[in-house]
């Protein structure tokens, strides 16, 4: 068998690790650091005085397209037949 082989990584605003827009959420997903660890570098920066922090972080909210969401859960599906029913009392 064979695995198919992944497309090219893509970097988006994450849906499910994001507090503001996603930004460094998608940037940690993209890089495989800790969102943590991107989300206080970016706060030292714009504390520090690094005013282009702020505005690349909002350059990237609206230009980044949010990522796709994962498949919602669904329930098993069984492929035998159905339950018997319960007992009467």
């Amino acid at each position: 068998m064979t695995n198919p082989v992944p497309g090219p990584k893509k970097l988006t605003r994450s849906t499910t690790d994001k507090w503001l827009g996603g930004v460094c959420g998608g940037l940690a997903e993209y890089t495989g650091v800790d969102a943590t660890l991107i989300r206080i570098i970016t706060v030292v920066l714009v504390v520090v005085g690094v005013g282009t922090t702020l505005l690349v972080y909002l350059a990237a909210w609206l230009l980044m397209p949010e990522a796709t969401p994962q498949d919602p859960w669904t329930p098993p599906t069984t492929d035998g037949p159905p339950a018997p029913p319960p007992p009467s009392v």
